[in-house]
């Protein structure tokens, strides 16, 4: 599954083409921000979310929600409880790992109302299960056949002896994903990308990172933006029946959360 590519093309393209960029890595003068990807200039693009220094979008502010009473043992299990007995992730994905891999990014589930993290969590859920089959797989079908390094981002470059096809709730892919989410999470990304499917609390960690970095931004604007965010080569005709199904697992629950759906639900 190739996550965000599409996404991460486009940002650096805009970061290229713009007057105010010096290069990779930063090092902006005064006045400019340091964008996720490493390029300097002004507006959201490079102030908002991921913003590494400079003038920085100040972080939204945070409501009262509380996740867990959201995402509670039942809403949770009647996931999982759909996997087959078989299933690799019957055993591996849990409740108590997802809450727990949610302390370094308190943002999750927590922006605008209290209908708002509903949906939010509600979308989220909705992606992790088709992407997991219910949390049945841990590893993309088949993913080690494919190649997943972009050989020309030298900042996070590819160990050849290692595949950074999908994996997790959220099915990181990508040696340009893997590599920051390592650096973030405090895991060897690049050498050992295969963390990701061994370890319960920092497979949801990189699902929770990739959400609050390339999703949560877009939520406001309708579930179908979170469609195009996480896989956009399903949206504008690619591939209608996986985003019919996304869709019809976030209205499923919304209506298990008591949460309207909202508009635009699809891409």
């Amino acid at each position: 599954m190739r996550k965000h590519l599409i996404t991460i093309l486009l940002a650096v393209i805009i970061a290229v083409g713009a007057t105010a960029v010096n290069a990779q890595n930063c090092g902006c003068e005064q006045g400019l921000c340091c964008s996720r990807w490493g390029f300097c200039g002004t507006g959201d693009d490079y102030c908002g979310t991921g913003c590494q220094e400079g003038p920085c979008n100040p972080p939204p502010a945070l409501n009262n929600v509380s996740v867990a009473d959201i995402v509670t043992p039942e809403f949770f299990n009647r996931i999982l409880d759909v996997a087959e007995v078989n299933c690799e992730g019957k055993n591996f994905y849990s409740r108590s790992a997802f809450l727990e891999a949610l302390g370094p990014y308190p943002r999750f589930g927590r922006i605008g109302s209290a209908d708002d993290s509903r949906r939010e969590i509600a979308a989220f859920f909705g992606h992790v299960t088709h992407e997991t089959g219910h949390f049945c797989y841990i590893e993309e079908i088949n993913g080690a056949t494919r190649d997943y390094c972009d050989e020309t981002n030298t900042q996070y470059p590819c160990n050849p002896n290692k595949g950074y096809y999908g994996r997790g709730p959220i099915q990181l892919s990508w040696n340009f994903n893997y590599g920051p989410a390592g650096e973030n999470i405090g895991f060897d990304g690049l050498n050992s990308p295969e963390t990701v499917a061994t370890d319960p609390v920092i497979s949801f960690k990189t699902a929770v990172w990739f959400w609050v970095n390339f999703v949560q931004p877009v939520a406001n604007q309708g579930f179908g933006a979170t469609i195009r965010a996480i896989n956009g080569m399903e949206c504008d005709g690619g591939n209608p029946t996986t985003v019919q199904r996304r869709i019809e697992y976030y209205t499923d629950y919304c209506n298990q959360l008591g949460v309207d759906p909202g508009p635009n639900l699809t891409c």
